[in-house]
């Protein structure tokens, strides 16, 4: 997370030259601060301060001013946050978002409106194709750039007959792009649940018991990662049909999910 950030300011410091001089170079940072997801956003945010004091809170000879600002995990919040640091705020980069629809609900607020835009996590495929754009700059990845390596890997395990299964958003779709673009083998049932309101994936499972895959790739992260690895075990899927994920498990979530975690990959 710290070389991330720290990624985030070295772009910005490079593009501070081409940001009218100023004595105070401001940042907007949107990200998501309240909820479940939080614990996400207070580390981004944390981590963006840390940076900030190794670089003595400068921007070559610059100071920096920070304003932060909670999207609570919606598009339509996110865009009106963006929109304040642009209209009001006046700052001259706007970076932060995690979540691939709130960055593309915001994206139109900030690129070709002076200010420079710089995802440091949510990496919709679009901004990187068709709505790539001078403005926008990334220092994560693009979102299918992850499981189009897991396709190769199912396809070295030998697997032939694969059941997908991820949220209906943005970050959702590019993810099962990416698998569905390298592997090689038969996809015989796709899933795509309703985000972020369905917790109970019950009906799904039972479809893949049905289908009897030689295994299952999924992308859920946060709270819907948890609630899916439960369900999972808890219809008896755990070591009889193999699971594969995408920032599904992760430090936040491992020390919670335990033996549940165990075995997928």
């Amino acid at each position: 997370m710290k070389l991330g950030i720290l990624g985030i300011l070295s772009i910005s410091t490079l593009l501070v030259g081409q940001v009218t001089f100023a004595e105070t170079v401001k940042i907007g940072f949107v990200t998501t601060l309240t909820g479940g997801a939080g614990a996400i956003g207070n580390d981004m945010r944390d981590a963006v301060e840390l940076a900030l004091d190794h670089l003595g809170r400068k921007m070559g000879s610059s100071n920096v001013k920070m304003f932060y600002e909670d999207d609570t995990f919606k598009p339509d919040v996110g865009k009106l946050k963006t929109e304040k640091l642009v209209k009001k705020d006046k700052v001259h980069f706007v970076t932060g978002y995690i979540w691939s629809h709130v960055l593309m609900a915001s994206r139109n607020s900030v690129v070709g409106k002076g200010p420079f835009m710089i995802t440091s996590n949510a990496g919709p495929g679009p901004v990187a194709g068709k709505l790539c754009h001078e403005d926008f700059f990334s220092t994560s990845w693009q979102n299918d750039q992850t499981t189009m390596a897991m396709g190769e890997v199912l396809n070295q395990l030998g697997i032939k007959d694969l059941y997908i299964m991820a949220p209906n958003y943005a970050a959702g779709k590019g993810m099962v792009a990416g698998v569905t673009r390298t592997f090689k083998g038969n996809i015989i049932g796709k899933d795509m649940t309703k985000f972020p309101a369905q917790l109970d994936f019950s009906a799904e499972l039972a479809k893949i018991r049905a289908a009897k895959p030689d295994a299952v790739f999924v992308f859920y992260p946060g709270k819907h990662g948890m609630q899916f690895f439960k369900q999972y075990a808890q219809a008896g899927l755990n070591g009889s049909i193999p699971l594969y994920s995408a920032f599904t498990v992760d430090s936040l979530n491992l020390p919670r999910l335990k033996d549940l975690a165990e075995g997928s990959l």
